[in-house]
């Protein structure tokens, strides 16, 4: 069968491999972390129903979301990928910044809800960080691999993990935000590089996660102008979409500052901010 093979633009990393990385801000005190599960309320209890996720598709795969119902409102997803990989820890020792914390802080100045696709050696550089994220009912954490290491070959120049080792890389994730504390991780999961076959949707059947794509990019990998990220997404988005972004202050340094145009213009057009989860939910009430 010929790979399915999704690479998108934005998460480019080159011959490098430089990944992205994400955003926090940190605040003090480490709750009990438990398993996937049920998100946060605005209480900070549990909600009863699990989060929603997609039934598997044909010989039990595992289903890959791009965006929700076109028809069920103008609800749109901003997703933050949450990127660092392994080796990445003696830049952030030498002082490179692989985090934003004004951007978070942004999205909770504009009251909007986001979900955020966190590495988990990203957790394990900022805890603190991970944990504030996790905690804020603002937002959600889902699963974007330990290590940011490719599911397919030929992946923007990314290290590739093994095929006997990819169910352990996102377990291994899931453990690392357990340890950071954040309390309600998400059964969503990211390709790194938005690269996948269909390997890797049979190993992935065996976590119980919904894979979850994107069908609006917004350019801001390594992009200097702000402007152009805001029209890319402005003019992009619809019903229901999902945009990938990024929040990083060193690799995606005008995201936030796209965002002080993008909010306001999408509400100026109607549009109401959900989460990833929202948007499968609706999927399965009409698909």
């Amino acid at each position: 069968m010929i790979p399915v093979r999704r690479i998108v633009a934005p998460c480019a990393l080159g011959a490098l491999g430089v990944a992205l990385a994400a955003c926090g801000t940190e605040t003090p005190g480490a709750p009990k972390a438990s398993p996937p599960g049920p998100p946060a309320s605005a209480s900070g209890s549990a909600v009863p129903s699990r989060p929603p996720t997609l039934a598997p598709g044909p010989s039990g795969l595992t289903r890959v979301f791009a965006n929700g119902p076109r028809t069920r409102g103008r609800t749109v997803a901003l997703t933050f990928d949450a990127d660092m990989t392994a080796g990445q820890g003696p830049r952030a020792a030498g002082g490179e910044h692989f985090d934003n914390p004004r951007l978070i802080n942004t999205l909770r100045t504009f009251k909007v809800p986001a979900t955020v696709f966190m590495t988990g050696r990203w957790a394990d550089q900022y805890p603190a960080e991970a944990r504030a994220i996790g905690r804020d009912p603002l937002f959600e954490v889902a699963n974007h691999s330990y290590s940011h290491y490719a599911f397919t070959k030929d992946c923007y120049g990314l290290p590739t993990v093994s095929k006997d080792r990819m169910r352990a890389d996102v377990e291994r994730a899931y453990a690392a935000f357990r340890r950071a504390g954040v309390p309600h991780p998400m059964p969503y999961f990211r390709f790194p590089g938005g690269c996948y076959d269909q390997q890797a949707l049979r190993t992935l059947s065996a976590v119980g996660v919904t894979a979850v794509q994107w069908d609006v990019v917004s350019g801001d990998a390594f992009a200097t102008d702000s402007d152009a990220v805001a029209r890319q997404v402005l003019e992009g988005v619809k019903p229901g979409s999902v945009v990938v972004m990024h929040c990083t202050r060193s690799a995606a340094p005008a995201t936030e500052r796209a965002l002080r145009t993008i909010v306001p213009g999408l509400r100026r057009k109607g549009f109401r901010f959900v989460k990833v989860s929202e948007l499968i939910g609706a999927a399965n009430q009409h698909p």
